[in-house]
Parts: C-alpha cells; sequence; structure tokens
C-alpha cells in the first residue's frame, strides 16, 4: 500500500501548490458550482501548504464516507473501477514541478485533490460516482461498455458543467483544476450541448487535448438518472463470451 509520505514535499512543491490554488480559485470566482465551493471548506483545502490525505480523508468519511487512495500514477480499469465501488479515491502522491506547471501528461495531486475532492463532499455526487465505480466493475471484460462508461465519467466528473439559478457552472475536475482548460471553455470555441445521455455516450472523449464539446446538466438529478439509465441498458445486453485459449 502506498503511503503519503507527506514530510518528502519540498518548500518548492508547497510553492506549486499555492500559486496553482490561487489561479484556479480567482478564475473559479462566479464560474464554479456551488457544491465547488462548499466542499473546497468543508474538506479543509486552503492555499498555505500542500493537503494531507490523511486529514483530508477523514473529512470525507464524516461527511460521504469516502476516503484518499495515495497512487503513484493512473490504474488499470480495474482497480480504478474497484477503488471508486469501495467509496474510496485514488488520488496521485506527486505534484507537478514549476517547469510543468501549465502542462502535464497525466494527472497529479493538485488535479487529484484541488480537482475532485471538493464534489466527492457532496452526498449525490458521491453516491453517483460510487454508482458508476459498481456499475464498471460488472462490465470489465466489455470492452464497448467500458467505453461508454468512460464517455459518461469524462462528459461529467471531469469535464462537467451545470445549469445552477439560471447560470452554467463548473464541477468537472478538469475544468476546475486546469487554466487551459477554462481558457480554452470561455473562449467558446468548444460547443456546450445540453446534457443527453445517448449524445453523451456517442462522443468521443480523450484525456490528452482539450475538450472539443462539453456537455451542461439541467439539474444534478441528471446524474444519478444517466448512471441508472446506463446500468439498465448495459444489463440488457448479451454480455461478452470468454473463451478460453
Amino acid at each position: 500500500m502506498l503511503e503519503q509520505s507527506y514530510q518528502r514535499y519540498t518548500s518548492q512543491d508547497h510553492l506549486v501548490w499555492k500559486v496553482l490554488f490561487d489561479r484556479q480559485t480567482a478564475l473559479l470566482h462566479k464560474r464554479a458550482c456551488a457544491a465547488f465551493w462548499q466542499g473546497l471548506a468543508a474538506a479543509g483545502l486552503h492555499r498555505n501548504a500542500l493537503p494531507d490525505f490523511g486529514q483530508v480523508s477523514e473529512r470525507l468519511r464524516q461527511a460521504t464516507g469516502w476516503e484518499l487512495e495515495p497512487v503513484a500514477g493512473a490504474l488499470g480499469d480495474a482497480d480504478f473501477y474497484g477503488l471508486l465501488a469501495r467509496r474510496r479515491f485514488p488520488a496521485t502522491v506527486w505534484i507537478r514541478s514549476m517547469e510543468q506547471f501549465d502542462f502535464i501528461e497525466e494527472p497529479d495531486l493538485f488535479h487529484g485533490v484541488f480537482g475532485h475532492v471538493p464534489l466527492l463532499m457532496d452526498a449525490a455526487f458521491a453516491d453517483f460516482l460510487q454508482f458508476l465505480g459498481h456499475v464498471a466493475t460488472r462490465h470489465l471484460t466489455d470492452a464497448a461498455a467500458l467505453v461508454r462508461l468512460e464517455r459518461l465519467y469524462g462528459f461529467a466528473v471531469q469535464f462537467g458543467l451545470v445549469q445552477e439559478k439560471g447560470e452554467t457552472r463548473l464541477f468537472g475536475a478538469g475544468l476546475l483544476s486546469s487554466s487551459g482548460e477554462i481558457h480554452h471553455y470561455l473562449a467558446d470555441t468548444a460547443p456546450r450541448r445540453p446534457f443527453e445521455l445517448a449524445a453523451v455516450l456517442d462522443t468521443p472523449y480523450s484525456e490528452v487535448h482539450l475538450q472539443d464539446q462539453y456537455f451542461e446538466l439541467s439539474s444534478w438529478d441528471q446524474l444519478t438518472e444517466s448512471v441508472a439509465d446506463l446500468a439498465a441498458a448495459l444489463s440488457a445486453e448479451p454480455q461478452p463470451v470468454l473463451v478460453a485459449e
């Protein structure tokens, strides 16, 4: 089991967190959803020091029963979705360097904690994400099902938008934690479409470039409905047959 080893972080690591925290909170003013701001405060995240996973996990446990799982990098589908199904979110322990400040090839600690943790403090979102993990663990041998689950995760958990009081607000972690993605979104170069499950599942999703389009929930209820509808559709389909070699 990997540990965070908090004492190993350098003053430069803490500075990177502080500068990123300040930049993102400024960019997200009047743009992020209410649950993000509430969760940011409730999780005890602040600009002055890198988050301690143990302390953050304790607050998550009390709020929604989730915990952080320290990891070194990207996980395979079975491990990733298995953790979500058990209310454990895989958060990378390393943080980008100053040289990587505006571009990293895979998620780091800032993305995992600043981007994901605040929404995990929200009970409805936390339940949605666990449900998605449960559904995925039932279809790990079905490549087509995993593509659809990845698209739902990508266009909701990573790059989701939601209507709140007549205004579009950001809630996806990839938007919340990336200045480049926010500026791309604000430039109106990528279309924003109503969140409809069929359209989401039919749209290619990529983690290696800025998104070609975004999907906007009309209400938070659509999240729970979307994963329930996808689960029902997948259960109704014939399961792939594994042939022993």
